[in-house]
């Protein structure tokens, strides 16, 4: 299940393209378990304030994600369990989306606001799911899943 709440900002006509993008993530990532993501769309001073509080970096982000898994851990979300067709929904994790800042980049990068959106709830997804990019092999690895996810999409950057 994806729950979208609004903190602080006007509702946005975006609902249907987060839950496509993070479903189709789910299936091309081949998550099987019954999942819930809970995504808050806000503003900058709402995430500026959560990612001092989490992160000691006191200035807005673009996207944050709070994964309830570690990386070693993804890979029972791929499994079926043949035992058990009732299956419990498991919490993935949190994202927190800055609009403004959805906005202020699609701007800057000269492409639309659907496709930074996009763009965003991706790279937060894939941060659930054990992707990182701290060091340059990671980068490499989740940049180009990103990529592959717009793709399929067919999300382009214009």
């Amino acid at each position: 299940m994806i729950e979208i709440y609004y903190e602080d900002i006007e509702k946005i006509n975006e609902e249907e393209l987060i839950k496509v993008v993070v479903d189709t993530i789910l299936r091309e990532e081949s998550v099987v378990k019954k999942i819930d993501v809970y995504i808050t769309l806000t503003n900058n001073d709402n995430i500026q304030k959560i990612n001092a509080e989490h992160r000691n970096i006191d200035r807005s982000t673009d996207v944050l994600s709070f994964p309830m898994f570690e990386r070693e851990e993804i890979t029972n979300l791929k499994i079926e369990d043949e035992d058990n067709e009732e299956h419990e929904e498991m919490m993935l994790g949190d994202i927190i989306v800055s609009v403004e800042k959805v906005r202020e980049q699609a701007e800057e990068y000269g492409h639309s606001f659907k496709r930074e959106l996009a763009y965003l709830i991706t790279h937060g997804m894939l941060h659930l799911l054990g992707y990182d990019h701290m060091i340059d092999e990671e980068k490499v690895v989740m940049r180009k899943r990103e990529e592959e996810i717009l793709e399929i999409l067919d999300i382009k950057r214009v």
